[in-house]
């Protein structure tokens, strides 16, 4: 009887505990979740309904705040540069932090591990502390006011992440295949781009998904760096969006929905990606 007990217990106990973090786990969804579920309907109503009733549901949803955000208030201009912007500055980091990264990674060279010192130290400066001399590079070069400038300062601050994850990964792979491909007459460049990059795509997706993110979300360097409206990013039209529309709440908030939801997409198509990604990363670096 004594020994029956004791499972018995631990059941109960392992089921209560079960039953604590699931409603610890939907109340933290429920207040994740509620700010953006209470932005989309009042996106769906007229800024009067919005004050009449903040909480409650839209009696006749319309999508006239979305069209008038979209045509009168320059989203379209501000959602296309957001596209070209962060795209154009994903695939230079990956480019560059993959090619960067694969000699660190697997050779043996002097300076390596001062090269990789350096990337590193990009790790721990932000780059917002060298905006003054970033402005004064970007205008010397002509580049100020152009979404040029904005790729090159989101590439750089984007490699040394890149680099970070993808030597470890790099390193992880077996030096077998390396010299099979070298034994068929493979050189270096055809060894790191058909061989070597194909295998750390996983590496690849994590530093893709969170520049993209931290990239999207950016509102600093449009700031400083773009003064023609028509060439401004999401977040950056979004501020001005506030200052000329600030008593129209259903339009505001059609515009915070469609700054969002591009975010919100990549989350529930890539979330299990990312969570591979870091998960590969923390058991390889």
């Amino acid at each position: 009887m004594g020994k029956e007990r004791f499972p018995v217990g631990g059941r109960l106990r392992d089921g209560t505990l079960k039953a604590l973090l699931y409603a610890f786990l939907v109340a933290y969804a429920f207040v994740c979740l509620y700010p953006f579920f209470l932005m989309v309907v009042s996106s769906l109503k007229s800024t009067g309904e919005i004050f009449q009733s903040p909480f409650g549901l839209p009696e006749s949803p319309s999508l006239h705040a979305y069209r008038m955000a979209w045509e009168t208030g320059n989203f379209r201009e501000y959602f296309l540069n957001s596209v070209l912007v962060t795209a154009s500055s994903v695939a230079l980091i990956l480019l560059a932090g993959s090619m960067a990264a694969y000699p660190i990674g697997r050779h043996d060279f002097r300076g390596r591990g001062f090269l990789y010192l350096y990337f590193l130290g990009g790790l721990m400066l932000p780059i917002k502390l060298g905006v003054v001399p970033l402005f004064f590079l970007m205008t010397s070069l002509g580049l100020y006011d152009t979404r040029l400038s904005l790729v090159l300062v989101y590439a750089a601050s984007g490699m040394p992440f890149a680099v970070f994850v993808l030597s470890a990964f790099f390193r992880t792979l077996p030096r077998e295949l390396e010299e099979a491909a070298r034994v068929d007459g493979a050189g270096e460049f055809r060894i790191y781009w058909q061989i070597m990059l194909p295998l750390v795509r996983p590496a690849l997706a994590t530093v893709a998904i969170f520049n993209f993110i931290q990239l999207w979300n950016d509102f600093f360097f449009p700031l400083v760096l773009i003064q023609t409206d028509g060439l401004r990013t999401l977040p950056a039209g979004l501020a001005n969006f506030f200052g000329t529309y600030q008593n129209d709440w259903a339009l505001i908030f059609a515009g915070l929905t469609i700054t969002s939801l591009p975010l919100i997409v990549l989350y529930l198509f890539a979330s299990k990606q990312i969570v591979r990604g870091l998960t590969a990363g923390a058991t390889k670096g």
